[in-house]
């Protein structure tokens, strides 16, 4: 159920009617809870089984550690659970995959076999029992990556190790833990909430003011607008340039990467942007995930604006625990790269993602030093300092989109040898691009927030996506977000 659908403005507006309705009774949180329930099972009702798996599984083991003395055994035990549940349905073909390359290559005449689909004969049981009651639905099996299992997983680990670190405290209603870890609109891509905003927002009734309805009406509205008129419009560039790579010549390649770039951006920001629209218009404050990434001028101040719930989870549950910055010159450039390859890997299990995070933790071992310079912070201009690392991060996202080494090569070998061609890039896109970035500048400037922010500038924007989006958007086109694969 996507939310730029009529479907899910209709599922909102009933569960929003009753939200209100219940608010500050016993039956807002198992109201919110089966609302959250629905969305998922949307997609597949055998979905539920799993997030009701890792969310009781989780909750036991925190009530355990509240009466147990052996804390980090129960920890243990929710994070091993959790890391083989996202294992198994992530990563156990691309484990099989390079395992069995290795054993072929050491020349070991083993095959290490796929689990293709888990609990099959419940699939097919339930299947049965559909067709016998003349039910023209089929269940979808337990095998494919099931939506948003990255995004549900990380957010019920991070409430398990904050509980053993002293950072929160236990919840002791099973009904609104389980709303926090599923909550339907950061659910299936964000942002990964902690405990101590969500579910703690959860646990309190805070009036639900017009400022609140506006707001988050404004936030869906600009979310829709980058997914839909730009995010799939680029995508429709970037999708046939990538597709045959070897079909184009430099320029269309260069223009498609950095399509790309911003396709990513509109896409992912639209949902968060959505996403944090939905929760204000019912009162609650999900945090920020992208803060103009694009105008950073260090790759460090990159993450810190890029898919910060992400970023800032990695900091706090791998980097920091791994020594952080505070161990010998060696370590902490250790560290770096591990993290930066466990977040390149947790994006996807194929070797394009794992190599996008080791370009950008080299990137990060070459330039810590360099940032920390008063050369580099007060004499190289900033707009320059930008432009390098907008360039890198744009290269990277090669590998990001190209999944394979070999297609990625083909782009880069192109883009440096092939000759001058038609880039057919659509002068519309490239012209709403540079509005956007201009639009992030001045808002980043000393004037230009202030105008940007008047009520006036505000709803004049807001009427020109509105007509934008009801003259040009053909209805019934609706595409799934990239970060869903995640």
């Amino acid at each position: 159920m996507l939310f730029h659908t009529w479907a899910f403005v209709a599922f909102f507006l009933i569960v929003y009617a009753g939200f209100r309705l219940l608010r500050g009774t016993r039956a807002e949180m198992p109201w919110l809870l089966g609302a959250s329930y629905l969305f998922y099972g949307a997609w597949n009702p055998l979905y539920l089984v799993l997030i009701l798996y890792t969310t009781s599984v989780d909750y036991y083991a925190v009530t355990r550690m509240a009466r147990s003395r052996r804390r980090g055994m129960w920890l243990a035990f929710s994070v091993v659970n959790s890391l083989l549940v996202l294992g198994f349905f992530k990563y156990r073909h691309f484990a099989a995959e390079n395992i069995n390359l290795l054993l072929d290559w050491a020349g070991v005449p083993l095959a290490v076999p796929v689990v293709n689909e888990l609990l099959p004969w419940l699939t097919a049981d339930i299947n049965s029992s559909l067709a016998a009651m003349g039910l023209h639905y089929t269940v979808p099996g337990l095998g494919d990556l099931p939506v948003g299992i990255s995004f549900f997983t990380f957010q019920s680990m991070s409430y398990t190790i904050d509980f053993y670190r002293g950072h929160c405290d236990r919840e002791p209603s099973f009904i609104r833990y389980a709303t926090f870890v599923s909550f339907f609109p950061q659910l299936v891509a964000g942002p990964i909430e902690r405990s101590t905003n969500l579910l703690r927002q959860l646990g309190q009734v805070q009036p639900i003011t017009r400022t609140d309805v506006a707001d988050g009406l404004s936030l869906f509205l600009v979310g829709l607008f980058k997914k839909v008129a730009l995010a799939d419009y680029l995508a429709q560039y970037v999708d046939k340039v990538y597709a045959v790579p070897g079909n184009w010549h430099a320029p269309a390649l260069v223009l498609a990467t950095f399509a790309f770039s911003w396709q990513i951006y509109f896409d992912f920001s639209g949902y968060t942007d959505m996403a944090r629209g939905l929760g204000r218009m019912m009162g609650f404050r999900l945090m920020l995930n992208f803060n103009n990434p694009y105008l950073a001028d260090s790759l460090g101040d990159f993450w810190r604006r890029w898919h910060i719930s992400l970023s800032t989870w990695f900091r706090d549950y791998v980097y920091i625990p791994m020594g952080g910055s505070r161990r010998s010159t060696w370590a902490i450039y250790r560290n770096m790269v591990l993290t930066m390859v466990i977040s390149g890997l947790w994006h996807g299990a194929e070797w394009g993602f794992v190599i996008w995070g080791l370009l950008h933790a080299a990137g990060r071992a070459a330039t810590r030093k360099l940032e920390q310079t008063s050369l580099y912070r007060d004499r190289v201009p900033r707009p320059l300092k930008q432009a390098l690392v907008f360039a890198f991060v744009t290269f990277a996202w090669i590998f990001f989109r190209a999944r394979s080494w070999s297609k990625a090569w083909t782009i880069i070998e192109r883009i440096f040898t092939s000759g001058w061609g038609d880039p057919q890039f659509p002068i519309l896109a490239m012209a709403m691009i540079l509005a956007i970035w201009a639009y992030q500048h001045a808002y980043e400037s000393r004037w230009g927030r202030g105008i940007l922010e008047l009520a006036a500038v505000r709803v004049a924007a807001a009427i020109a996506m509105a007509v934008y989006l009801a003259t040009f958007i053909a209805p019934g086109a609706a595409q799934a977000f990239i970060y869903f694969q995640f």
